[in-house]
């Protein structure tokens, strides 16, 4: 069988039993688009070791139209989905390599990035509060800052789903996993302020105050996008004056390290970030590991120097 005749059943296969978010599903299929381009639409059963290992020479040497080359992690993930269309082959019993044969390149450990307390607090001291979207970015940003969203679970959320009397609702999150999320009243308050503000009966939570966007009966043409969010944090980072980047996930991340600054342990974080593997909240060991040296200064017994 051809590679075409399977990618499509096999993006299929993650979205409908595998679970997987369609941007993820679309992802993969970019990723094996790639392999394609490469090898041509071969039959899978001539997936070799040895075309696989031009691949990766083929990936490493890979330029864009603007010369851009892949990174070591860009290429991690084209080998992730060749290796989980592999699998997939092997569950169906279709001959081809098997996806043991694939070893992914070493990447460095990912760099945190992270505001601290005192640059979240000079970021909302930016936010005009007198008008109905400040009230609304307000908002955002402490509940991103409160509950460890993601953004994209930031944006789907409607108005029914969030209860700010209890500060607790579930969400989805990747892999159509449900999760506890907590926020905290500061954040409850800012949002009932804004929708106490709302004159409509639109179901997105936050919504769009552009001149192009269009009102409809459910809103969701007003609903925000993820890149608006960026946008709206950028900009306040920006006039903070904070130099380092700042995105939604920065908010996440900044989440998850004021809780391991404060105590919280990192299995409680894994859950409350919706990681499925505790390797993944690893990232964070920058922070557990300043905390063991403040562990350790303030209870480990120093012996005396004698003079």
């Amino acid at each position: 069988m051809y590679m075409s005749e399977l990618l499509l059943d096999y993006v299929e296969h993650l979205e409908v039993e595998g679970g997987r978010a369609a941007r993820t599903a679309e992802n993969y299929a970019q990723y094996l688009e790639r392999f394609v381009e490469f090898s041509g639409d071969i039959t899978v059963d001539k997936i070799t070791s040895e075309l696989v290992r031009k691949y990766r020479l083929w990936l490493n040497r890979y330029k864009n139209n603007n010369d851009d080359e892949l990174s070591t992690l860009t290429q991690s993930y084209h080998l992730i989905a060749l290796r989980g269309f592999l699998r997939y082959l092997s569950k169906r019993d279709i001959p081809s390599l098997t996806p043991e044969k694939i070893e992914l390149p070493k990447t460095s450990r990912k760099q945190v990035t992270f505001l601290h307390f005192d640059e979240v607090e000079r970021l909302l001291e930016q936010i005009d509060i007198t008008t109905e979207s400040g009230m609304r970015d307000r908002a955002i940003i402490e509940l991103l800052f409160s509950s460890g969203l993601r953004v994209s679970e930031l944006v789907n959320l409607n108005r029914d789903h969030i209860n700010t009397k209890r500060r607790e609702f579930m969400v989805r999150g990747k892999g159509q996993k449900d999760r506890p999320v907590f926020i905290s009243q500061t954040a409850a308050d800012r949002v009932n302020n804004y929708l106490d503000a709302r004159n409509d009966n639109l179901v997105p939570l936050f919504i769009s105050y552009s001149r192009n966007s269009v009102a409809s009966t459910s809103g969701d043409f007003r609903r925000l996008t993820p890149r608006s969010i960026e946008r709206i944090i950028g900009k306040y980072a920006k006039l903070a004056g904070i130099t380092k980047h700042v995105s939604p996930h920065t908010m996440r991340h900044s989440f998850a390290t004021d809780l391991l600054i404060n105590g919280a342990d990192l299995r409680s974080v894994q859950v409350m970030l919706g990681h499925s593997n505790i390797s993944t909240t690893q990232i964070y060991t920058h922070v557990t590991d300043e905390r063991l040296r403040e562990v350790h200064e303030q209870f480990h017994s120093d012996t005396k120097k004698s003079s």
